[in-house]
Order: structure tokens, then sequence, then C-alpha cells
């Protein structure tokens, strides 16, 4: 496996072992499987974004927390060179741009969809809202029961506590910027 298996690994088992908390205990709170978390903590499995959501929805940490990244007090960032997940077989590609910080209480993702893809997202916990701004192509975004579609350069802000969804029915990539904001504790 990667690097970004093994960063991701031990996040996992570094919040572990601060909460005291046993892969029984990981594994009730998120829904993901002891085994399945035995291998991410190895390094012997490479998760899903939809797996990762669960493990940070379930310990109520931000999913950049498990690509964090060195501060400084500026950074240019190149998305290319960032880490990546991904998703849906490669048809969805997310980039970690500015990681969890816990001063702003934000963190920045780049996603790549592409056509006719769609990317499903767990509710986050109460309070937290998204912003998006697409870059490139059309995207649908489905929040709850409500749809709205956006073009390049139109963005658009939600509550992220309720099911929602990435869609691209185009026959051409998306890419858009996900700013997430936490409330504070």
């Amino acid at each position: 496996m990667g690097k970004i298996s093994l960063k991701i690994g031990e996040r996992l088992k570094e919040i572990r072992n601060i909460r005291q908390l046993t892969l029984d205990d990981v594994a009730k709170m998120t829904g993901v499987s002891k085994p399945m978390l035995g291998q991410i903590e190895r390094g012997q499995s490479s998760p899903t974004i939809n797996t990762l959501w669960k493990i940070s929805t379930g310990l109520k940490i931000p999913l950049s927390f498990f690509c964090k990244q060195e501060e400084a007090d500026f950074q240019v960032v190149e998305i290319r060179e960032t880490e990546q997940i991904t998703e849906e077989d490669g048809g969805v590609k997310a980039y970690a741009v500015f990681s969890f910080d816990p001063v702003r209480n934000a963190e920045v993702f780049f996603l790549e969809l592409d056509a006719h893809v769609k990317h499903t997202s767990e509710p986050q916990r109460r309070g937290v809202e998204k912003y998006i701004f697409v870059t490139g192509g059309t995207l649908k975004v489905m929040i709850g029961d409500e749809e709205v579609i956006l073009t390049t350069r139109q963005s658009l802000r939600f509550r992220a506590d309720v099911a929602h969804a990435y869609l691209n029915f185009s026959d051409t990539q998306c890419t858009f910027y996900d700013m997430i904001f936490y409330p504070g504790e």
C-alpha cells in the first residue's frame, strides 16, 4: 500500500489510543467493521471516501485529520501534489487542499467528478456547513429532498447535517472546491 494508506492508519491508531478506544469501540461508533479498521491501521487497506467519512463522523473528527499537513505562516498548494483519495472506481478524486485547522474550524477539499458519476455523503454532525465553489462543468447537489444545479463560477452554502450527494450528469468532468466549517466545541 502507498504512503497515504500508512498515514491514515497511523492517524486512526493515534486517535484511538488518545481516546483509549478498542477496535470494537470504533467499529460500533462508526459502522465500519473491526477487520476493516484493523487493515486500515496496518496500512493494508486504502479506505474509500465514504469509509473515511463514516470513521470521521463516528469519531467526531474532521476528515482531513487523516491528511494533516505541516503548519506554516502561509502555504501555496499545488493540488496535484496533495494527497488524493479516490472513490467510485476512480470516478471521484478528492484532494485535501487545506487540512482541518482548529483555529478556524475549517478544511478545504478539491474534487473531480468524472462524467455521469454520483458521490453520496453521510450527514455530518449538527451545525456543520459546506460551501461549494464550482470551477468547471455542471454539478447537481442533492440536499435531503432538494436539488440544486450549479455551473462554473456558481457557489452554494448548505447545512451538511443531512444526507447529501454530488452528481455530475454531464459528459465532461466537473471540478469544485468543498469548504467544510465545523461548529466550535
